[in-house]
């Protein structure tokens, strides 16, 4: 039996099993630090203040609505979404919202940058920077892929005009940020996020299920057009060239490539799920908030399933293809590949891993990666990249307890991720994160440069304070006890973080951030001073955020 260590565990689900290191190289002169202003306002005086600066960067074009949007959680509301601008460039990670209501604006957030001083003229095109990023990746780029002119904010102090580039590769997705002067790589890092005829399906674990499936020409494929946004399933044939190529954007997939069954009686387990679970998280988004899919406004949805086969597994072809095995991520543009998890002779840190579109958190938490991407647009690297994924694991647990709030065995609601397809115990816990070796309080984070400083290790933080606010109990670090609202008012906080998430984070959120978004959002639904507001509040106090 082929066992994986159990140092390598540490690599978690949605994160390739070659750890990903982050690449600082500034090829600029060293500037002044940039000016990175934080934008939280709590009085009324600052709030004022803020909307006019605001109204004065818009009208000349320093911000740009982006997005406008209806509150459906409170009539009357609406949210913007405005990135900054410098001489006609986007300023990456650097944006706002702005709640409006009743003539006034009731709260804001976001971070912008001052002092920004750079030609915004490249001396280097587009494809010149796609060329740097195919040899950088090793990967071919499609003429869909294309890069963007960007202000990258650095790290070590000043600002750089860099093209930035995406590439796929057999085991991560990867941001390249390439100086537009120099073609020196300035930054890169893992993006790796990870008519209707209503049939019969049998899932990963053996449950029946209905499917919603489309009938052409004596043959079912897996196309949903029963809700809104179109939902297709692929089935990739165990090809992962050709599933690099669909993602680099060399290829579009076509029909044939749509999973298909003869008589709407669909066996297999991974197509089944992806297909089926896709709609249950759409439905959920829909019921609980309003929201009309990925985007809310019903963008398609395509899951990729089979990307490898488990009968082809070496240890070998393991390496240069893990993202398609051990991992589950999103892809960008309401793409969703899942992977095939190993053979059943092959265990990982002491654990077998199913296919991983068997786990409705799994497939949920893929989605709401793309819920993030329309929204708060939260960059995958250290403190806004745990916030992604905590935000992806938080809304996971949520559509399972939605779906499964009363199941047996494996197939019931808990705080677990990924326990029905990776045994036992699945892959992160946000009751108790320290019993898989995760970080339950603020003074542990992880401060490494490895998985993006931390995104996986450190969301727990966040997690857990969701955990707490909803069931109370005591943080094991810190000892402080909080008063969650309950199970039975569970909907109450999926409300709250769901709010504070996708309407006030902005793309380069801090735990603070967080904490301040989700207390605003708590007043907003239920009122300042309640009980709601209170179990937030002691919740990030508790695991250290303040």
């Amino acid at each position: 039996m082929w066992t994986v260590s159990r140092r390598s565990r540490r690599l978690r689900v949605l994160l390739p099993l070659v750890a990903s290191v982050l690449l600082m190289r500034p090829s600029l002169p060293a500037q002044s630090r940039p000016g990175r202003v934080a934008i939280a306002p709590q009085s009324t005086a600052e709030l004022r203040d803020w909307d006019q600066r605001t109204v004065r960067m818009t009208r000349d074009g320093d911000l740009r609505l982006r997005q406008t949007r209806e509150d459906a959680l409170i009539p009357g509301r609406t949210h913007e979404r405005l990135d900054q601008y410098y001489r006609g460039v986007r300023v990456f990670g650097a944006d706002l919202t702005r709640q409006l209501g009743n003539g006034q604006a009731p709260s804001s957030f976001g971070f912008i940058y001052d002092g920004i001083a750079v030609d915004p003229t490249p001396e280097l095109d587009a494809d010149a920077a796609r060329a740097i990023a195919e040899k950088q990746s090793g990967v071919l780029l499609g003429p869909l892929a294309e890069p963007e002119l960007v202000v990258l904010p650095l790290d070590a102090g000043g600002f750089a005009l860099t093209w930035r580039v995406r590439a796929v590769t057999g085991i991560d997705i990867r941001q390249y940020f390439i100086d537009a002067r120099t073609g020196s790589v300035v930054l890169e890092y893992s993006d790796l996020q990870t008519q209707t005829a209503v049939g019969r399906a049998t899932g990963v674990l053996g449950d029946p299920k209905k499917i919603a499936a489309s009938s052409e020409s004596g043959r079912f494929t897996a196309v949903d057009h029963l809700r809104p946004p179109l939902i297709s399933t692929y089935d990739m044939q165990g090809n992962p060239s050709r599933t690099n190529s669909y993602l680099n954007g060399f290829v579009q997939l076509a029909p044939s490539d749509l999973a298909s069954d003869s008589d709407n009686a669909w066996t297999d387990g991974a197509i089944s799920d992806a297909h089926v679970y896709a709609g249950y998280t759409y439905d959920y988004y829909f019921t609980r908030f309003g929201r009309k899919g990925l985007d809310n406004g019903n963008i398609r949805m395509v899951m990729l399933v089979h990307p490898v086969r488990r009968s082809d597994f070496t240890i070998p072809y393991y390496t240069q293809n893990s993202i398609y095995f051990t991992n589950a991520f999103y892809a960008g543009n309401g793409v969703m590949a899942f992977g095939e998890g190993l053979p059943p002779n092959v265990t990982l840190g002491g654990q077998v891993w199913d296919f991983l579109a068997g786990a409705i958190d799994v497939v949920a938490h893929e989605l709401t990666h793309g819920v993030t991407d329309y929204s708060s647009r939260l960059i995958y690297r250290n403190e806004s990249g745990a916030l992604n994924e905590a935000f992806s694991d938080i809304m996971g647990a949520n559509v399972e307890f939605f779906f499964q709030p009363s199941g047996s065995g494996s197939m019931k609601g808990e705080y677990l991720m990924g326990e029905d397809v990776v045994r036992p115990d699945g892959i992160r816990s946000l009751a108790d994160p320290l019993s898989q070796g995760d970080p339950d309080h603020y003074s542990r984070r992880f401060l490494g440069t490895s998985d993006g400083g931390g995104v996986h290790t450190n969301s727990l933080i966040a997690s857990h304070a969701y955990y707490l606010a909803i069931e109370g109990g005591t943080n094991r670090t810190s000892g402080l006890s909080v008063q969650g609202v309950g199970a039975a008012n569970r909907e109450q906080m999926e409300k709250v973080f769901y709010r504070a998430f996708t309407q006030f984070l902005t793309a380069s959120a801090t735990f603070s951030s967080a904490r301040a978004a989700t207390i605003q959002a708590a007043r907003d639904l239920y009122g300042a001073g309640g009980a709601v507001e209170r179990a937030v509040t002691d919740a990030w106090t508790a695991v250290g955020v303040f």
